[in-house]
């Protein structure tokens, strides 16, 4: 009798784990949420010259970089950091893009989105 309401209580568990785990991953399950409404037209699409591209994601991985390694803004309560670590992580993708010569407007509108977040929690 024991051993059964072990194995009850495993799969009862299991069920528990999977059911919670189907929500919990797909982040827009009941929701409809523009991350990216503060930063309008992304200016990095609109930029031709590819030097220029590349010059301005560094920049903007640089920045992020710097407010995600600060511990003024780990500690904070403020989620600049979350946006930074984005930032970093989105910007650092689409200049691995631009040194294949590939734009990734994917990238580049997410790294531009990301950054502007962060700064926004920064002022």
């Amino acid at each position: 009798m024991r051993k059964c309401s072990n194995i009850l209580l495993v799969v009862s568990g299991l069920v528990l784990c999977a059911t919670a785990s189907t929500n919990a991953a797909d982040l827009s399950y009941g929701t409809n949420v523009d991350y990216c409404s503060v930063s309008g037209t992304s200016t990095l699409i609109l930029t031709e010259n590819m030097t220029d591209l590349k010059g301005e994601v560094v920049r903007l991985m640089d920045e992020s970089v710097a407010v995600a390694s600060s511990s003024e803004w780990v500690n904070s309560s403020r989620p600049a950091f979350v946006w930074a670590s984005e930032a970093k992580i989105a910007c650092g993708k689409a200049y691995g893009y631009l040194k294949t010569s590939y734009r990734d407007e994917d990238t580049l509108n997410k790294c531009e989105c990301f950054h502007n977040r962060m700064v926004e929690y920064l002022n």
